[in-house]
């Protein structure tokens, strides 16, 4: 009721077109204000998904910066990978637990193309991916992305994609199979649930690529394991991987 009031005099009021529709946001911004996704307070008008404060305090790993890491360990004598990372570290009951929360079961698919263009950003300024081509997200099977309503990994493949320039490939490696979730299963029973399940429909469009493939959280590795032991059957390809996060064993 009070901004339909605030409205109906602004039209009648001889103000300027351009003021009276900044001071309109201005008031329905100090209303109704976007929150931050990572600590829940409101945005200021130049910020965007995530505050300045929670942002310069994200818990980045640099792992791009270095061959040997923790993330390229994780898969040493499992499947070649060209360079490994983890954009942030995860912490049970941390900011960044919230944020990959927020993304894959609260719909807010914004986070993962927004902190996904400042790994992007990161990878094309240095470190190991500068050469990367085409990103590639780990798929979801239909079936869960009917469910959950959109894919995250390609949400933050999406804004990676676009902070380097890159072209980003989507619907050509797929999920075959509908598999469980892979939460609370072993390294082992995660493995085994995903082993065999992915393929690419079109390696002819892959061919001589230098790939990045994309997923939201680390664990084991095993679905990227899985992926990367697909793609790099194609002909001249080199697979690199980067995800949003990494689960600290």
């Amino acid at each position: 009721m009070l901004c339909s009031r605030v409205f109906l005099y602004l039209a009648s009021s001889k103000i300027p077109v351009m003021s009276k529709y900044s001071w309109f946001v201005d008031l329905f911004g100090l209303l109704f204000p976007d929150l931050c996704a990572a600590c829940g307070e409101p945005l200021v008008r130049s910020e965007e998904v995530i505050c300045m404060n929670c942002s310069y305090r994200l818990p980045r790993t640099d792992f791009h910066l270095f061959d040997d890491n923790p993330v390229s360990r994780i898969f040493y004598g499992r499947v070649h990978l060209e360079a490994a990372t983890s954009y942030l570290f995860f912490n049970k009951g941390g900011k960044v637990q919230h944020l990959i929360h927020q993304l894959k079961y609260k719909k807010n698919k914004e986070i993962g193309v927004y902190v996904g263009k400042l790994l992007g950003h990161d990878l094309k300024e240095k470190g190991l991916m500068q050469q990367i081509e085409v990103v590639v997200p780990v798929p979801l099977h239909p079936k869960k992305q009917r469910i959950r309503g959109y894919n995250q990994s390609e949400q933050i493949a999406k804004g990676i994609a676009e902070a380097m320039q890159n072209k980003y490939s989507v619907n050509n490696l797929i999920r075959n199979t509908f598999t469980e979730t892979q939460t609370k299963k072993s390294r082992y029973s995660r493995w085994l649930n995903v082993s065999g399940k992915f393929t690419v429909l079109h390696p002819e469009k892959l061919e001589g690529k230098s790939l990045l493939l994309v997923d939201d959280v680390l664990t084991t590795g095993a679905t990227l394991e899985a992926c990367a032991q697909e793609l790099i059957k194609i002909k001249g390809v080199k697979v690199s991987v980067a995800t949003l996060a990494y689960a600290q064993g």
